[in-house]
Parts: structure tokens; sequence; C-alpha cells
């Protein structure tokens, strides 16, 4: 059977030149081809070395054993900074611990089942809004599931549907900054030094500027329905009202702006992106589309759905995972070596960028059996198990795991259900779906469908 889309790699070496034209194109299909079945590769540069690390060991090395030891890179933070500010997202060492300790408490599984309602009917809305364009057309779903993720965003963290005035202009200038915000910035790939200028894109810095005073609009308000005891119990009521158990401390207003920002960013593009690959691939394999709709049909033939009833759904949470697999929304994440290391034999100076990749580490040929298949029933092999271990990491893994993880497999598993339930999905054969890469994956030219009711 055919294999899904997959960018094609780059042959051969390359100039840097060269080499950051097609990564400014797409961080994919800018990469060698041998990725998929090393263990590590090294790459130079005249600014600095960075060490590609698939071998599971490593990885968990990184991740899992010694994650003090290797930070983020502060170069990622270089494009991203103008939105996110010193987000959880971004931040290391003593002030990420402590952000953490205020954060995860609102994701945990009880809180998650207080959110459910509240996803429940950004789903029932998502379907709504679908009706109008099932009727055999082509329709671009990316921009659906995009919608569908930020009202998920906007009503379990601060209750308000995405047609509330402040959110949709959240929504439309977030996607405003997406068309601005390259994914490149000169910081990332120069060793500048703090005082020098990053000379962000105008538009992306006013783009950031116009999503934080709104974020902040938000966060204020809130802020003043908690004094005044008329808050709701929502994620953003949660968070605000937890104080740190080692000082007592609780977010201020700005420390809020850049925890929303990315939640808005990590919760909204993310899941969008996995939502839309899973609803192109059961397009694609109509035999995994029917099985998720009988199985959404059995356990919701009402439409309604209890949070219980989300681990029922296993078939559909299996198309979900596989989609995370082949299509993971972050594809790269760097770290950076706070002191000399040896990897595999080989000198890892200190700051060193070490890249991890779960894009090729979800598709390594030495850990996957026919990694580049859509294959949900691997799930339930000795190898599909032993990946699920120690070579899937959408989420990221260890200590810096997302803290939304849990609330992202509920999501999407929601929203895939409910949507297939509701709708029969087929590909545009003259319009296919290519993945590429900026800050998440996306579709280069988008991810196009028909929808018809389904009986």
């Amino acid at each position: 059977m055919t294999h899904p889309p997959k960018p094609p790699a780059r042959e051969g070496r390359v100039s840097l030149w060269r080499y950051m034209r097609l990564f400014r194109q797409d961080i994919l299909s800018a990469q060698p081809a041998r990725l998929y079945r090393a263990w590590m590769a090294e790459f130079r540069t005249p600014f600095f070395r960075s060490y590609l690390c698939n071998q599971p060991e490593l990885v968990t090395l990184v991740l899992k054993e010694r994650p003090d030891d290797f930070p983020k890179s502060d170069r990622i933070r270089e494009g991203l900074a103008p939105l996110l500010g010193h987000s959880v997202f971004v931040t290391n060492g003593e002030t990420w611990k402590r952000q953490r300790r205020i954060i995860d408490p609102a994701f945990e599984g009880g809180r998650l089942r207080d959110t459910f309602p509240a996803m429940l009917a950004a789903g029932q809305a998502a379907v709504d809004r679908l009706c109008h364009h099932a009727d055999g057309q082509p329709i671009e779903i990316e921009a659906q599931t995009s919608h569908a993720a930020a009202d998920v965003i906007f009503r379990t963290l601060f209750s308000i549907p995405i047609d509330h005035d402040v959110a949709a202009q959240v929504f439309e200038k977030f996607r405003e900054h997406q068309r601005a915000q390259p994914v490149l910035n000169l910081g990332a790939l120069l060793p500048l030094p703090r005082w020098f200028p990053r000379f962000h894109r105008r538009r992306a810095k006013r783009t950031a500027r116009e999503i934080r005073s709104l974020i902040t609009r938000l966060t204020a308000e809130r802020m003043q329905a908690i004094e005044a005891g008329r808050a709701p119990d929502d994620l953003a009521t949660k968070i605000m009202t937890t104080a740190d158990p080692q000082t007592g401390d609780r977010f201020d207003t700005a420390e809020m702006v850049d925890q929303v920002a990315i939640f808005f960013l990590a919760g909204h593009e993310t899941s969008a992106s996995a939502l839309a690959w899973a609803l192109y691939l059961l397009a694609l394999y109509p035999d995994w589309q029917d099985r998720v709709a009988a199985e959404a049909q059995s356990i919701m033939p009402d439409g309604a759905l209890d949070f219980a009833d989300i681990a029922k759904l296993k078939v559909t949470r299996d198309v979900f995972r596989e989609a995370l697999r082949l299509y993971p929304p972050v594809p790269m994440m760097v770290r950076e070596a706070s002191r000399d290391e040896r990897f595999r034999d080989r000198d890892v100076p200190r700051g060193a960028q070490i890249v991890l990749s779960p894009w090729h580490q979800q598709r390594h040929e030495r850990l996957w059996d026919d990694p580049d298949a859509f294959d949900p029933a691997r799930f339930d092999t000795e190898n599909g198990r032993q990946g699920l271990r120690c070579a899937y990491m959408p989420f990221s893994a260890g200590a810096r795991v997302c803290t939304g993880a849990g609330f992202a497999m509920i999501e999407g598993v929601l929203l895939l259900a409910l949507i297939v339930r509701a709708f029969r999905l087929e590909p545009v054969p003259e319009r296919p779906a290519m993945p590429v890469a900026h800050l998440t994956v996306r579709g280069r030219d988008g991810i196009w469908l028909r929808l018809t009711p389904r009986a």
C-alpha cells in the first residue's frame, strides 16, 4: 500500500549558505536522508556545532537522566521572544522549575475531568461549523482544525468561546503573526551578545505586541474577577491562584501573559497540526476511517460523551497516536551541553547544540517496522510497544515533557471521534498534501479534503 506523504531529503553535502536557504524553506527537507538510520550525526558551522541524537540511550540521557546538564538552547528563543517573553517554553533552571510548580497542578488528571465539558462543547461547535462545508467541495482542513483548537484553548483557559470579541481578535492576530514570523532569526545562527539587536521583522514585532496586549486584557480582567470572588473555575483561575509550594509566590499579570502566550502557541498550533494530519490520514485510508466512525457511533450514538468514555475510544486513540508518530507537530527540539561530554566515542564540547528529532526517531529504520507506513495496529505488536517506550516523543519526555500532553491526547481523540462520526472524509487528488516544518509540521499548500455527511 502507498505510504503517506513524506518530504524528500536533501542529497549529499551542501554549503552553509545553501543549507540556510533550505532550512528557511523547510526544516525537514533540508536534512540528509542518512538521519533516518543514524544513531548520531555531527554538523559543524563556523559558529557552532550541533549533534543530532537518535540513539534511544542518548535521548534518555539528555531528557530523563541528566536534564539539568542539557538546558534548552537559547537559540530557540531568539525567533520566539517577541511573543513568548519568558514563558515556561523557553526558560531554564530555577525559573523554569518555579513556573512548572505553579502550572502543573492545573493539568493533573482531576482537573482534566473538570475541563472536559468545555472541550466537548468546542468539539461540538467544530462539527456544527463543518456542516456548512460538508457538500463534497474541497475544503482546506488546517484552517478548520486551527479554529477548533483555538476554541478549545479559550473555552478551557478563560471560559469564553472563539467567537468572543477578544478571543476572535487573538486568533486572527496569531494567524497574521505566523505569516510574519520566520523560523530563523540572526541570533539563532550567530553567537551574538545579548545587547546586539536581533532584527525581528517589524510586522512580527507588531503582531506580537497586539497579541500580548489582548492577552493582558483577558488576564487583568481575570485577576480582578479572582479578587472579587466571581472568577469561573477554569484553567486560568487555577493557575493564577496556585502558589509555588516552595516560595508561596503566584504569577503576577505580566508573568501570566507569558504563560498564556505559550499555552496558545503550543496548545493551539500543535493540536491543529496533529488533528489535521490525523484527518488526512483517515481520508487516505478509508478502512481505518470506517473503524473510527463505527467506534465513535457505538460509544456516543447521540453525540454525547462522558470523560470516562474517552478511554473506550481505543481505535481512535491508536489512529491519533500513529498520526503523532508520522507527523509530530514539533519535529525537532534543541538542548545545549552545559559541559564537555562524550557521546558514542565522540567529543561533544561545552556549548554544543544537542538536537533531538521526534521526526527522525519516530521514523527511524532501525527502531520501527515499516516506519513510513500508516499502521495504527502496530501499537499492539512488540515492536510498536517497544517503540512507544524508547522512540516516541511527540510531547518531549522526562522533566520537560509537555505539561499539556494529557490534555492534548484527550482533545485530539475527542475531536477526531466527533468529526469522523459526523462526516465521511475523502482526499482531493489534485491537491495532495506535503508536510513542511517551520514552527510546526503543516501542509506546504494546506491539507485539502472533501467532507460529506454520514448517513
